[in-house]
């Protein structure tokens, strides 16, 4: 904390905590409470079927995901990469039409992308019909396609949807490299290549590593493709436990694997970046000046970035918009109640969560304290967490919560009241909201920081209360950081999967599309898929917007 900072908020002493360092701390708790309960089952299992596990499922599962992570970093690593390197280091025709239009896959979440793939080159699908068309072959013994559900088209189908992540980075790091050391590499003879291998990438390692570390997470947190591909991960493997077999400590041990995989990852990650700085000196702070290619250089630029958004937007959105155009199934019956389900608990999990994250960041600023300081970088850990994890980490304490109140009531009305919480709105939004704190806390961060302290002080030297500064000073400075918080929030709320089947006896949008696909009912999806594509793109355009 800043010099400046303490000095506008200096430490009270007082017989009784503030109820500023109070909230702080309970919302710490709520956030990392479902790890714990995760912990907790994991090491003290009823049922004790590790060694079990180990000696059957746990490594296929480890494998599994192990290669899923190594292949989907690779390719996103290479995708997002060198997009970024070609639309920031040179300008051919539709390269100011690409840099944007490479965002888009953000919008399409990897298990559409799935159900569309299998659904276009299936033996049924447009291409395979097509083949047998034109050659006049009649079963599949005529000819030989590759097989569709794999474990390398799950990697395609992540890559596709995760790369932005990677580009959005890189391609900032890049903007913000100077010229003049590209200029220097060009007089002493470095090509293109050279110029990349030496000069550009190096710079942008670390932005390059923390988006490879994100869409490594993302990949282990996955549900819907694996599923759909038949390719058996951890997170597979915390359902199957869980929903199938009934074992609660078998998940919870598979879960703690989870949380040890992404906690090496991030350490590795931010190890990495501590290894390795690089810095700037202001006097060569000189922005890099385009080259322009033409004919086949030109061409073959405007490809490489052009595949990307086909297998990550263009085709899904298509295959979905063909089977959207059916109108019965945009009256179909559910439909109406999920979307509405989905966008009224999706919205207050997204004002409590970015309420939650301002509250808890001036509360820990306001009163300087050692232990809330310390708790809010564990609250991080919910984003980093696969929703699956958290999920069996709310469901199974408030499942023995449910029981004592139902117990309670009978005893008092003589009347069983059944399930009160499991299953009902309340679970998906404290799911979403511990989840997707981490999203709202760092944008609360980010956004005190460019206040100027002097407004603050001010506002405090007039007579202002902390609750009374917080509301007329940094809200309304914080109103767009506090907007885009609330639409990520919202979008990733939407896209959520594995919590929200493990979490929802009632249908939302993303369980809707799963549990459609899943029966291969593409054209029953399709509309609640489109729908959440739609929400996407409002993610994806506000991230063109930041990054202008």
């Amino acid at each position: 904390m800043s010099e400046q900072t303490s000095q506008l908020f200096p430490a009270t002493r007082s017989r009784w905590p503030s109820p500023w360092t109070v909230g702080a701390i309970l919302i710490a708790c709520i956030v990392v409470a479902p790890i714990i309960a995760v912990l907790w089952f994991a090491l003290a299992p009823t049922e004790n079927i590790w060694p079990h596990l180990v000696a059957t499922v746990l490594p296929r599962y480890l494998h599994n995901t192990l290669i899923l992570m190594a292949g989907v970093g690779v390719l996103t690593a290479c995708v997002g990469t060198g997009a970024a390197w070609l639309v920031t280091m040179y300008r051919f025709p539709g390269q100011r039409w690409l840099q944007w239009a490479l965002l888009m896959p953000l919008a399409v979440p990897a298990y559409i992308g799935a159900y569309a793939l299998v659904d276009f080159f299936e033996y049924a699908g447009p291409v395979q019909t097509a083949l047998r068309t034109t050659f006049g072959w009649e079963t599949s013994r005529d000819y030989w396609f590759p097989e569709v559900r794999t474990r390398g088209a799950a990697m395609i189908v992540l890559s596709a949807s995760l790369y932005p992540y990677v580009y959005i980075l890189a391609r900032a790091a890049f903007r913000e490299q100077s010229g003049a050391g590209y200029e220097v590499a060009r007089a002493l003879g470095a090509g293109p290549w050279g110029r990349f291998w030496r000069v550009g990438l190096p710079l942008a390692r670390p932005a390059i590593a923390a988006g490879v570390a994100v869409v490594m997470m993302e990949t282990v947190n996955d549900y819907g493709t694996v599923d759909y591909f038949s390719v058996q991960t951890l997170t597979t493997g915390i359902f199957s436990a869980w929903r199938q077999a009934g074992n609660l400590g078998g998940a919870a041990q598979i879960a703690t694997c989870v949380l040890m995989l992404i906690i090496l990852l991030v350490t590795l990650e931010k190890f990495s970046r501590r290894r390795r700085k690089f810095a700037l000196g202001p006097r060569n702070q000189r922005p890099v000046t385009p080259a322009h290619l033409s004919g086949w250089h030109a061409i073959i630029a405007c490809a490489l970035c052009l595949v990307p958004v086909l297998v990550g937007f263009i085709l899904p959105i298509t295959v979905i918009l063909s089977h959207a155009f059916d109108a019965e199934q945009w009256v179909a019956a559910g439909l109406r109640a999920a979307l509405w389900r989905t966008l009224i608990i999706c919205s207050i999990a997204a004002v409590l969560t970015v309420a939650g994250g301002v509250f808890m960041v001036y509360g820990v600023r306001m009163m300087n304290q050692r232990l809330p300081r310390l708790l809010m970088p564990i609250t991080a850990l919910g984003y980093a967490a696969p929703g699956a994890v958290l999920a069996l980490g709310i469901l199974v304490p408030l499942a023995a919560i449910d029981n004592g109140l139902a117990d309670l009531i009978l005893w008092i009305t003589g009347r069983d009241p059944g399930l009160l919480l499991i299953g009902s709105s309340g679970v998906l939004v404290f799911a979403y909201v511990v989840r997707f704190f981490a999203i709202a806390q760092g944008t609360a961060d980010a956004a005190l920081d460019r206040v100027s302290p002097s407004l603050p002080m001010a506002a405090r030297s007039l007579g202002r209360s902390a609750g009374g500064t917080l509301r007329a000073v940094y809200v309304p400075l914080m109103r767009a950081s506090v907007g885009s918080a609330l639409l990520l929030v919202f979008v990733d709320a939407v896209k959520e999967l594995p919590a929200t089947i493990m979490l929802s006896l009632e249908e939302t949008l993303a369980t809707r599309v799963h549990a459609k696909a899943s029966l291969e009912n593409l054209s029953e999806a399709a509309p609640a898929a489109l729908m959440i594509t739609l929400v996407g793109l409002a993610a994806v355009a506000l991230l063109a917007r930041a990054n202008r």
